[in-house]
C-alpha cells in the first residue's frame, strides 16, 4: 500500500513541486526522481514528518546539484511519447515523420503498437511501459516509418533500420512475447 502526500515547495525553489510517496514495502531506502516539474520522493511509510522533511530537503539538494532536469521519460505520458517521437524522427527519419498524436492504449492483443498514416496517429500498447527505453524507441521508429511508408516493403525496412538497435529490439520483443505467451510478432 502506498500513500501520497503533496508537499509545498520551499520558498527558495518555487520552480518545482514536491510529491512525497510513502510505501509500506519500503523499509530503509529513500529515492527521488523528476517527473516533469515535480520532484517525486519515495520514502518508507513509517518515517516521521521530521525525517520526511529532512529527506525531501536532502533529495532536493542532490537532484538540483546534479544539473538540469532531463526530459520526462517517454513512458510518463502521451505528451512525453509525442516529444520522444519528434526526437527520433529528427535523428533517424530526417524529421519528416511527424505524428499528429501518439498515445498509450490498453494492451493490444496482437500488436505492440499501431499507426494510421491517413490521420498520422500512433497508438502504443501499455505493455511497452516496462520495456527498456531502447526497445520503446525501436517501436516508435517503426511506427514513425509507417507515416512515410504504410506497408512493410523494402523502403519501409530501410527507414526502420536507420535505428541502430533494430535487430536487437526485435529479438527482445520476440523473447518477451514468447515468454509471456502473448503471440505478438515483433516485426508487425
Amino acid at each position: 500500500m502506498r500513500s501520497r502526500d503533496k508537499t509545498i515547495p520551499p520558498s527558495d525553489t518555487p520552480e518545482h513541486k514536491v510529491e512525497v510517496r510513502r510505501s509500506q514495502r519500503r523499509h530503509r531506502t529513500v529515492t527521488a526522481y523528476w517527473d516533469e516539474d515535480t520532484l517525486v520522493v519515495l520514502i518508507p511509510a513509517r518515517m516521521t514528518r521530521a525525517e520526511e522533511k529532512h529527506w525531501v530537503a536532502e533529495m532536493q539538494r542532490k537532484l538540483l546539484r546534479t544539473g538540469p532536469r532531463r526530459a520526462a521519460p517517454p513512458k510518463a505520458s502521451d505528451e512525453a511519447l509525442l516529444a520522444r517521437c519528434a526526437v527520433l524522427s529528427a535523428k533517424y527519419l530526417d524529421g519528416k515523420a511527424i505524428p499528429a498524436s501518439v498515445r498509450w492504449v490498453p494492451p493490444m492483443r496482437t500488436r505492440w503498437a499501431s499507426c494510421t498514416p491517413v490521420d498520422a496517429t500512433i497508438r502504443v500498447s501499455d505493455r511497452l511501459r516496462r520495456v527498456p527505453a531502447w526497445v520503446l524507441d525501436y517501436v516508435l521508429v517503426h511506427e514513425l516509418a509507417h507515416l512515410k511508408e504504410p506497408g512493410h516493403n523494402a523502403a519501409f525496412w530501410e527507414l526502420v533500420r536507420r535505428y541502430p538497435k533494430t535487430e536487437r529490439a526485435i529479438g527482445y520483443l520476440e523473447g518477451l512475447s514468447s515468454a509471456a505467451g502473448w503471440g505478438i510478432a515483433a516485426e508487425d
